[in-house]
């Protein structure tokens, strides 16, 4: 595997670099050694597969409060995506900045989403399936995330209206700075909290 460092600090792109014969390929897709190699973490306690039956779904965009670490290993498996990153890691130069990959089963390349990073995908593909793997256990309380069309962040999405989004993705408020930083100041101080490492 290939591991090209993106524009956001922590967030990678990785590549298979594939052994090819007459039976097709053979590729890495992860690997603890070279991930760990590059600063990044890679020992994965879960893995989730979303499967997406029609072009435009938005998923997103999702990140967990601390104390979760979690970082997430994204790929698409069939179909097509268009991944999105958005920094939201205050005291960073690339805070509140995003920066956005195609994903595809043919490509087969995947994202390393670093936590503090909120992550979301458009389908560009009907039957389109993704498969993520985590750092860190999923823990509904920790769970949040920005509206994925919200003006504060200016993301281009290539299809302009979702044709499916879950209700919770749809409705989050107006993105306000001055009430995220203070939750995340508020739960960083809290027992066993701690910022983004």
């Amino acid at each position: 595997m290939k591991i090209e460092p993106l524009g956001l600090p922590g967030a990678a792109l990785v590549r298979l670099e594939r052994l090819q014969d007459e039976r097709g390929f053979f590729a890495r897709s992860a690997c603890v050694r070279e991930l760990s190699g590059q600063n990044l973490r890679g020992e994965f306690v879960q893995s989730s597969i979303s499967w997406n039956p029609r072009r435009g779904t938005v998923r997103g965009l999702h990140l967990q409060w601390p104390p979760s670490r979690e970082a997430k290993l994204v790929r698409c498996v069939r179909g097509a995506i268009h991944d999105v990153l958005l920094d939201l890691r205050p005291g960073l130069p690339t805070y509140m900045s995003h920066l956005s990959v195609a994903l595809d089963q043919d490509n087969r390349d995947a994202v390393y989403v670093p936590p503090g990073v909120a992550h979301g995908f458009q389908t560009v593909a009907d039957q389109t399936e993704v498969l993520y793997q985590m750092t860190d256990f999923y823990a509904p309380e920790l769970a949040t995330g920005v509206r994925w069309n919200d003006p504060a962040f200016g993301i281009r999405w290539p299809i302009a209206q979702a044709s499916v989004i879950a209700a919770r993705d749809a409705d989050y408020p107006d993105f306000s700075r001055t009430a995220y930083e203070a939750e995340l100041s508020r739960r960083a101080a809290a027992p066993g909290g701690g910022w983004w490492t």
